[in-house]
């Protein structure tokens, strides 16, 4: 006979290590954007669209600002469900929430006044899919967190562990991170 497979309940720690990896895959995914921007921004003899001189920097640092604080405001949210404070967990969770879909409405208004698009060159095609992508993973650490803040409605619910709170707790301050890199490359290396 077999064992049968279970989680490892001695070990909670290691329940994230599948999370882990796929947070390391996604990394990978990234590089290979942030490689294939810099290769090609450095090879462009004319990198920018016709009729644009750069992009606007205001509203993406405004929106670097609320993306870092957010990552302030999950790990409040972590702290007080550790200690058990399940309304303070709630309260920074929420707060996580509303400004990850702040940082998605800015992006959707510094979309809705770029002088270019998707098809504009391969400038157009990078800025779209890189910024795109990233937004993605916002939206889906935003949805992500919504399921958390429900769960934390159900009875007793985090009393073995909050294993879902801490994954989606590191799949925000990944997409924290990435996008630090492209505001980096986006916003602060610009050359005509």
């Amino acid at each position: 006979m077999t064992a049968t497979p279970h989680l490892n309940t001695e070990h909670p720690k290691h329940n994230l290590t599948g999370f882990i990896i796929f947070l390391c895959s996604e990394s990978v995914i990234f590089l290979a954007f942030f490689s294939g921007f810099a290769l090609l921004k450095t090879a462009a003899l004319n990198w920018l669209p016709p009729g644009v001189e750069g992009l606007e920097w205001r509203t993406p640092l405004l929106n670097t600002v609320v993306l870092i604080s957010s990552s302030g405001t999950i790990w409040l949210a972590e702290r007080c469900m550790s200690k058990g404070n399940l309304m303070g967990f709630r309260a920074f969770w929420l707060l996580t929430m509303a400004l990850g879909a702040y940082f998605l409405y800015g992006q959707a208004v510094e979309w809705s006044g770029l002088q270019f698009g998707f098809t504009s060159g391969v400038f157009g095609g990078t800025f779209y899919l890189l910024t795109g992508f990233h937004g993605l993973h916002v939206a889906t650490g935003v949805f992500l967190m919504g399921l958390m803040l429900v769960k934390s409605f159900i009875p007793q619910n985090y009393a073995g562990g909050e294993q879902g709170v801490q994954a989606t707790s590191l799949f925000w301050h990944f997409v924290d991170v990435i996008w630090i890199i492209l505001f980096v490359l986006l916003y602060v290396w610009q050359r005509s």
